[in-house]
């Protein structure tokens, strides 16, 4: 079925290809997310992906799986935003789709008001650590770390070597700790 689909978008199918985006929309919504920090650009990095992944859609070789095709169009999109900004913002916040916010927590009658103030320094302080890394660690961090994906398909995506996430990952992972702890310490 997705293969006709993508054979079809590839021939200038649009309402194929417009079935084809259904299933991975909100994946790529939510790597924009993590990447730009808000829902607004989120939803324009999302768009721009997606005009981008139409026009290029002739180009795709087979060989390589669709979802990753797509969301290398995802980061880059995203990171040619950040270059052109010249700022880094990203948020560390769950799944958009589980949308708890603060007051949801306080209904829990079992909250501890510390722990929830805790809780919120903390993913601050992720956030601001997080976005000091680079562009390139930024990347393989939130794909990891927060999106779950494997070294493998970390290494399709950016259309890196395997050796090369590894390292990446474990730099960023140790700035990160670096970061925090001065962060921590200050407060």
């Amino acid at each position: 079925m997705e293969s006709t689909l993508i054979e079809n978008s590839i021939q200038g199918d649009v309402a194929s290809f417009e079935k084809l985006i259904v299933k991975y929309n909100r994946y790529v919504y939510n790597i924009a997310y993590r990447m730009m920090g808000n829902e607004e650009d989120a939803k324009d990095m999302s768009q721009e992906t997606l005009i981008k992944a139409f026009k290029a859609i002739s180009q795709f070789k087979m060989e390589a799986s669709f979802s990753t095709w797509l969301y290398r169009i995802t980061i880059n999109v995203c990171k040619d935003e950040l270059r052109r900004r010249k700022e880094t913002v990203l948020s560390y916040d769950a799944e958009i789709a589980d949308e708890s916010t603060l007051k949801d927590i306080i209904k829990d009658e079992q909250a501890n008001p510390i722990l929830i103030y805790e809780k919120l320094e903390l993913k601050a302080s992720i956030e601001t650590a997080l976005n000091k890394l680079s562009e390139d660690n930024k990347s393989v961090v939130v794909l990891k770390d927060i999106l779950g994906y494997s070294y493998e398909e970390i290494g399709e995506i950016l259309q890196i070597p395997i050796g090369t996430v590894r390292s990446r990952l474990n730099r960023s992972r140790s700035a990160l700790k670096n970061i925090l702890q001065i962060q921590l310490s200050e407060h």
